[in-house]
């Protein structure tokens, strides 16, 4: 499912760093989710295997049915935890994808005036992405605070350190990927099939279209992944061909 991170010495010190901010919520996550999640860590930094029944600690997963919430899923899943996808449910979304989230089980929440915000962006040729995920997990965490879930989880592979995990409010946001020092690689390779890598949603490349200076925004954000090593440079140049293709 996923392996040790060996000799890396930038993803070892990211994940002694995550250890750090992981007993920071200790109390607030219980002894279960702690134990189970630092053991995780403690897999990725010595190949140390470890207890993965049940638990029943559920988590709120913000789904997308991309790689990194798929990848998500399935390792949460593989580690005893109870996940329930939650996928905000969007205008742009395809079909397949909607039959796929139901397929993984997925809860879909609505996000009122969802597309008036985005359109109103889409006019002035704003970045989108941003508040589209800011509105998406602000869903996620309100579904989760209504069902008393105490962790919400992403697929972000960025936040690390400090950010990894954190206390928001009543809950706790655990960016899964980055806590793990998973790269995009691994990711996909945790889905055990072939992925297409590609840039943006429907709405997204509509709203390029009209306003190409979207491409630059979205090519930035594909460098700072870079930089982060969140991505390789062969998976840089596949995005950034395909932004510019749009």
């Amino acid at each position: 499912m996923i392996t040790p991170v060996g000799d890396d010495f930038v993803k070892r010190y990211r994940l002694d760093y995550n250890l750090d901010a992981l007993e920071r919520v200790r109390r607030d996550i219980g002894e279960e989710a702690y134990s189970r999640l630092k053991a995780l860590i403690e897999y990725r930094l010595y190949g140390r295997e470890f207890d993965r029944s049940p638990i029943g600690v559920k988590i709120a997963l913000a789904f997308s049915a991309g790689s990194d919430s798929t990848a998500t899923l399935k390792i949460l899943r593989w580690a005893g935890f109870d996940v329930v996808p939650v996928m905000a449910k969007l205008p742009q979304m395809r079909e397949p994808v909607l039959l796929n989230a139901m397929m993984q089980g997925a809860v879909f929440v609505e996000i009122p005036e969802y597309m008036e915000k985005m359109s109103d962006r889409i006019r002035k040729g704003a970045p989108i992405c941003g508040i589209c995920h800011s509105m998406i997990m602000e869903a996620v965490e309100r579904y989760a605070r209504e069902n008393g879930i105490k962790i919400v989880a992403s697929g972000d592979l960025l936040s690390s350190g400090l950010i990894s995990i954190y206390i928001k409010g009543n809950i706790v946001v655990l960016n899964f990927p980055a806590f793990l020092a998973m790269d995009k690689r691994e990711a996909i390779g945790v889905l055990g099939r072939k992925y297409a890598l590609g840039f943006g949603c429907p709405l997204w490349k509509a709203a390029a279209r009209n306003a190409p200076v979207l491409k630059r925004f979205a090519i930035q954000r594909v460098l700072r992944e870079l930089r982060a090593r969140a991505i390789d440079e062969k998976t840089a140049a596949v995005l950034i061909r395909d932004i510019l293709q749009k």
